[in-house]
């Protein structure tokens, strides 16, 4: 008998390197089919989604400051559950605008986005560049933030000790649904949410965020058809460098998801708009190496597509954060807005 293993990972390394990835790109003959199969299979991968209801918009105030105008609002995503939002419009007077989605990470909420502080300890985090919300407008862009489900506004009541994200998580297991799917609802029922503000340009709207919020950025950009342009950072990497071999919050994972693909593989459901995928060389959770691999592979879906300049790596010197001046550079000559 060979040497025994107790290690799970040692069994678990050997799976990921023996998946059939059974949707996997491999040049195929019929792009549009496959792309249709993979939309079709990451829905069902990322569980039930909720029932619509009314959207039930509420403007709770609204404010000038120097460069934009902000109006706080409420929408229902579903049944006994709201989603507060803010939106920021320049005061630039050429609008329609563009709109850019912008997500935070596993902060303490969508304050963040707008530069503010709320919570104790709160500082830490707006290093990095972590004001999206208030980059967009710089940019000339509206900008919406919505609070993810467990953080901010909404996180539960769970105790001080446990993780923010963990109990909403594994409930929404337990109702044959997962985080990544509920929040990708949220962001769609968001996007119904601003057709009833006239400043915002409904034909192009972009989606946003760092880590967590990046994560979430490009499934819903995969299952979103309205969301003409994508910026994920710190989170497009293989499943297999990232959160399969290091510590991940629960919200990262959809049950299954290697029988089918890589996470490169998904930008399939992307292609042919355009996608910038931002990195950290530094960043120790999702390892540079495993994002040039999964880069590659998005390179391969974009050239298949017909689009090959449509997709950009944007790789910053340090760790894991946002790169704004980089970044926004890619998006506004892949947008073109």
């Amino acid at each position: 008998m060979s040497e025994a293993i107790f290690n799970p990972q040692v069994c678990h390394d050997h799976l990921y390197n023996t998946a059939p990835k059974a949707l996997a790109f491999a040049n195929q003959t019929d792009l549009p089919a496959w792309q249709n199969q993979l939309r079709r299979k990451l829905q069902e991968l990322v569980g039930i989604m909720p029932e619509p209801t009314e959207l039930n918009v509420r403007v709770d105030f609204a404010e000038e400051h120097e460069r934009f105008f902000e109006r706080r609002f409420v929408f229902q995503s579903e049944e006994l559950c709201h989603v507060p939002c803010h939106l920021l419009i320049p005061k630039t007077g050429t609008g329609p605008y563009p709109l850019v989605i912008c997500l935070q990470g596993h902060t303490t909420g969508m304050h963040i986005s707008l530069g503010r502080t709320r919570y104790s300890g709160d500082e830490r985090y707006l290093g990095g560049d972590r004001d999206f919300a208030i980059q967009a407008v710089n940019q000339g862009y509206a900008a919406l933030t919505l609070e993810q489900r467990c953080f901010g506004e909404r996180r539960d009541a769970q105790p001080e000790h446990v993780h923010r994200c963990q109990q909403g998580t594994m409930g929404a297991l337990l109702l044959g649904r997962t985080m990544v799917g509920e929040r990708v609802w949220d962001i769609k029922r968001a996007i119904d949410a601003v057709e009833a503000f006239p400043e915002v340009d409904h034909d192009r709207i972009a989606c946003m965020g760092n880590s967590g919020g990046g994560t979430v950025t490009y499934y819903a950009a995969c299952l979103e058809p309205r969301i003409r342009i994508a910026m994920p950072s710190c989170s497009v990497c293989t499943y297999k460098d990232s959160i399969g071999r290091i510590y991940h919050c629960t919200d990262n994972y959809i049950p299954g998801v290697y029988q089918y693909f890589e996470m490169g593989d998904l930008a399939g459901c992307i292609a042919p708009r355009p996608l910038v995928v931002v990195a950290g060389r530094e960043d120790e959770i999702f390892p540079i190496g495993g994002v040039e691999e999964n880069f590659a592979i998005i390179q391969q879906i974009y050239e298949a597509a017909g689009v090959p300049a449509s997709c950009r790596l944007v790789v910053g010197d340090g760790g894991h954060r946002f790169y704004a001046e980089q970044g926004w550079e890619a998006f506004r000559e892949l947008a073109g807005w």
